[in-house]
């Protein structure tokens, strides 16, 4: 498995870019520089991506996100500032050797599929592998395995054109699977799908991600995709990253008005669990209701709907979190409300 790294990433798009960055670093305004025609794309950027863990970018159009990733898989070059996969720098290397990282480490999943319009979809599963110069024979069976598991069996014969834009989308992630790297960058992979497919999707990149444990990161301005997905989500604004945290985290402690504002409209319900709201200080009654502190708030109501009682809430290992109570439930839902009528 293969961690990714991202310390005080810049990029600058105008004249005496390496100029700007020392101006940015001293503390001046981004805004301040566009007069002069300058872009501050990025403005020191720094995360770090954990083995097997689903790190979400999310923003406005503007925001910089796209930018980002594509530093990340070395498409553009930064200002300053460092990329890291597996604590190698990757951010000074040649092209040679940024090929070869892409090939063995990082598959990128683009938006509009990329897909080879003359070439089945086994072939076009099997770009990667082929580029990389792998036997015939294995990216035979490599590329028809990631098409079974992205769903696709049976499809290998056809043409991109014959399928709908959501099997355009799981051939563009069989091909990303098929080469085998540990790293998958995602650029608004589901932004161009209807709703109901989009949905679907996320459903099987979750599904599939609970089997291979890769290391993703998915860019998005879907708040909503990015709450469902993410192990943690990274909130940018304007090149910055003004917000790190777990879904529940920028939900229950938004860091600043922008993001207060941005996660308003979030159905709480489904992303604040038993857990996140569980008073850990209580003593629960004898013969509590457990249950899992993974739960969501719109499961709890069900729960409850027959007994005015607190529930216990427990960990996987059957383990007391704590107490959650009807109150509780009801005030995290109507948190939203509150602040708003402040």
């Amino acid at each position: 498995m293969s961690s990714v790294r991202v310390e005080r990433l810049y990029k600058i798009f105008g004249p005496q870019p390496a100029e700007k960055v020392r101006l940015l670093k001293q503390g001046s305004d981004p805004a301040d520089l566009v007069a002069g025609g300058t872009t501050a794309a990025v403005v020191d950027a720094t995360f770090t991506v954990a083995e097997g863990e689903t790190f979400v970018v999310m923003g406005l159009s503007g925001s910089g996100k796209s930018t980002l990733i594509r530093m990340v898989n070395g498409l553009l070059a930064p200002t300053d500032g460092a990329v890291f996969v597996d604590d190698v720098d990757v951010t000074h290397m040649s092209t040679r050797e940024l090929r070869t990282v892409r090939q063995q480490k990082m598959s990128m999943v683009f938006q509009h599929f990329a897909l080879f319009p003359h070439r089945t979809v086994l072939d076009n599963a099997g770009y990667g592998l082929r580029v990389r110069g792998t036997d015939e024979r294995e990216i035979i069976e490599r590329a028809g395995e990631a098409l079974r598991l992205v769903g696709l069996q049976g499809w290998e014969q056809r043409y991109p054109q014959q399928l709908s834009g959501g099997m355009r989308q799981r051939v563009g992630l069989a091909r990303a699977l098929a080469t085998g790297t540990d790293v998958l960058l995602m650029d608004e992979a589901f932004s161009a799908l209807d709703p109901l497919i989009k949905r679907e999707m996320q459903d099987q990149l979750l599904e599939l991600n609970a089997q291979l444990a890769k290391t993703i990161i998915f860019i998005t301005h879907d708040l909503n995709e990015a709450m469902r997905l993410g192990d943690r989500i990274a909130v940018m604004r304007a090149g910055r990253i003004v917000q790190i945290g777990t879904a529940e985290d920028i939900l229950r402690a938004p860091a600043d008005d922008y993001v207060a504002e941005f996660v308003q409209d979030v159905d709480r319900s489904r992303v604040l669990t038993a857990a996140a709201i569980a008073d850990r200080d209580a003593t629960p009654a004898d013969g509590a209701v457990p249950v899992p502190g993974s739960t969501p708030l719109k499961d709890l109501f069900a729960l409850m709907s027959d007994r005015a009682e607190p529930l216990l809430v427990v960990d996987e290992r059957q383990r007391p979190l704590g107490v959650v109570t009807p109150a509780a439930v009801f005030a995290a839902l109507s948190h939203r409300e509150e602040t708003s009528d402040a």
